[in-house]
């Protein structure tokens, strides 16, 4: 497994449309891989796009094999110093210990199923959590059975905030759709190592080809 972290010129007119477009960004890092690269690997690509702080924005990707991101330098990136860099992530994935407590993020689709009034009973369709409470509430009922919990933070609530909301519309196949996103910062401890791995590199929630699942870690007070 390979994290790889690429800075973006959002004053670039190729920025402006990937970050515009999330299936523009998700056929952008499907191009990283050459076809078959996940026919033999664990897990599949995954990305999301932070800002960090007044003018810097990121492309983060989780993938199986490495990534080639060089046409997204091009359209998107910077064409000085480091234009991208990707590390093995294996070896951490592989440390992870029942017990350990990290700093996290995560930009997720909260959901729940509601039935369709116009259907027969049983016929569900996914709405959106809307508020910040359901959406928290979408995060900690799933913690679990993810391989991790939320501690209480010093105020004896979870250590957990929604730090940024948004909503995403994009025609897709001549149809419109709409994705309501939450992004969650906090402190996980790790509960089950092998569930954890697994929603490391496989995501969390839906819309994952949308930048939707990826989870990261780092250590407590670096974020």
């Amino acid at each position: 497994m390979y994290l790889s972290k690429m800075p973006l010129n959002r004053r670039r007119r190729g920025a402006v449309k990937l970050l515009s477009s999330p299936q523009a960004m998700h056929a952008a890092v499907q191009s990283a891989f050459a076809p078959g690269s996940f026919v033999e690997s664990e897990g599949r690509a995954l990305w999301r796009v932070d800002e960090l702080g007044r003018d810097g924005i990121a492309l983060y990707v989780v993938s199986p094999v490495e990534p080639d991101l060089s046409h997204v330098v091009e359209q998107a990136g910077w064409q000085t110093g480091e234009m991208w860099k990707s590390v093995e992530y294996g070896g951490f994935l592989a440390g992870l210990r029942a017990g350990q407590r990290w700093g996290f993020r995560l930009r997720a689709n909260p959901v729940h199923s509601v039935y369709k009034s116009d259907k027969a009973w049983g016929d569900t369709k996914p709405v959106a959590h809307l508020t910040v409470k359901h959406q928290q509430t979408w995060l900690l009922d799933r913690a679990a059975k993810c391989g991790f919990a939320i501690p209480d933070g010093p105020q004896h609530e979870a250590a957990l905030r929604v730090v940024d909301r948004s909503t995403l519309k994009f025609n897709k196949g001549g149809h419109s759709v709409t994705i309501g996103t939450a992004t969650f910062e906090g402190v996980l401890q790790v509960e089950d190592p092998v569930l954890l791995r697994s929603v490391l590199t496989n995501g969390l929630g839906r819309a994952k080809a949308y930048g939707c699942g990826l989870i990261t870690l780092a250590p407590l007070g670096i974020g």
